[in-house]
């Protein structure tokens, strides 16, 4: 079987299948080790959906996350736990240590091959690539909203919001990141339909913000003004890049024929956090398994995929919608449902480890829930 895209979920994918002693090929049109402009934070829960130790990537562990609303410094809450919330790592690092354990596992990873199309045939696919044709009894796509796997599939592309980061140097610009060791920072009601965030890793602070595709063109006076507010010098910010966020709209296919697709290929990108690691580890696991038993005798075709994947992130995204609706109407009520501890101490259980999905009914409440949340943000959540 071929894997197209040998990033987190591409990877993880191949070497589960690998693991289950299935022939792998895993293709990436990069040569690696590659960046990819992403915040790099993994919560604790999705690094447990990750087939492999991250533990030599990460830069910083998480233990608090301070929450904003508007700059306003004196309403900021914090959420902490005496556990690690979010691994910290940069994409150069953890998508080559995932390639790597996808090889060590069996998978034969081939980069810097571009994948130019596929096409189905009788009990497989055909994939045409620059190293030339391969006959694949199943693929996953794993290569983006904007790869060749969804585009050949003629599965409509995802809505996108917009993110623009960069990197400030520990020391630089005068700022005291002394707090910054194990501490993130996230400011809500500042971008519209978005946030602004400060990460920290070894030896800079990752500063960003993030919106509505609209608000690309404005997002460099977003940065500049996050960065005031901070007392950092956005002049002193290094690596400065944006990029797209793709969000799945409702009813887009995940799978087709024996094609299946995986984190941002399917748009799996968390509508508030923009949290993209947690669902591509999860379809991962789940596209892995039914993938394998579609391979191996015990499922006629990949029906159970889409199901699966609603079952695990249906009521999750739903929440997600119905979060980022209240932040946006009204940031003061968003505040005051955060500021008793207990709940505060609910996000930080749920940051450390896997929830338990709700039961069909209530599942399917919350996602008819997260629809309407989503139809009230307006077209520019559509």
């Amino acid at each position: 079987m071929v894997v197209v895209g040998a990033g987190p979920a591409g990877a993880c994918t191949a070497s589960r299948l690998a693991r289950r002693g299935l022939r792998v090929v895993l293709l990436d049109r990069a040569r690696f080790p590659r960046d990819k402009p992403c915040g790099g934070g993994v919560t604790a829960r999705g690094v447990g959906l990750i087939p492999a130790d991250i533990g030599p990537v990460v830069e910083r562990r998480v233990t608090r996350v301070d929450l904003g609303m508007g700059y306003a410094s004196p309403d900021m809450l914090a959420v902490e736990s005496a556990e690690t919330m979010v691994h910290m790592t940069q994409r150069r690092r953890l998508d080559a240590h995932l390639a790597g354990a996808a090889a060590a596992a069996g998978a034969d990873f081939r980069d810097g091959v571009r994948v130019r199309g596929l096409r189905h045939v009788a009990d497989g696919v055909d994939v045409e690539s620059d190293a030339g044709a391969l006959r694949a009894r199943a693929v996953v796509g794993a290569d983006g909203a904007n790869g060749a796997v969804r585009a050949a599939l003629g599965v409509p592309p995802p809505a996108y919001a917009v993110a623009l980061e960069g990197n400030l140097p520990r020391g630089a610009g005068g700022f005291d990141d002394a707090a910054y060791i194990d501490r993130a920072l996230l400011e809500f009601a500042t971008v519209p339909g978005g946030y602004a965030w400060i990460f920290p890793k070894d030896d800079h602070l990752n500063f960003g913000v993030g919106g509505y595709l609209d608000e690309g063109p404005r997002l460099r006076d977003h940065l500049a003004a996050m960065c005031r507010a901070h007392g950092a010098d956005a002049d002193a910010l290094e690596h400065v890049r944006g990029h797209r966020l793709p969000i799945r709209r409702p009813g887009t296919a995940v799978a087709v024929g024996r094609c299946a697709l995986v984190g941002d290929a399917a748009g799996l990108v968390d509508p508030f956090s923009g949290d993209g690691m947690y669902e591509a580890f999860m379809s991962s696991a789940i596209a892995s398994r039914c993938v394998g038993d579609l391979l191996e005798g015990r499922a006629a075709d990949l029906s159970d995929y889409p199901r699966a994947l609603g079952e695990a992130l249906g009521a999750h995204r739903a929440g997600a919608w119905l979060g980022k609706l209240t932040a946006e109407a009204s940031p003061r009520l968003t505040m005051a449902i955060l500021r008793p501890e207990w709940v505060r101490q609910a996000i930080a259980r749920r940051m450390c480890g896997a929830s338990t999905p709700p039961p069909p009914a209530a599942r399917a409440a919350a996602v008819a829930v997260g629809r309407l949340a989503r139809r009230a943000l307006g077209p520019r959540a559509a």
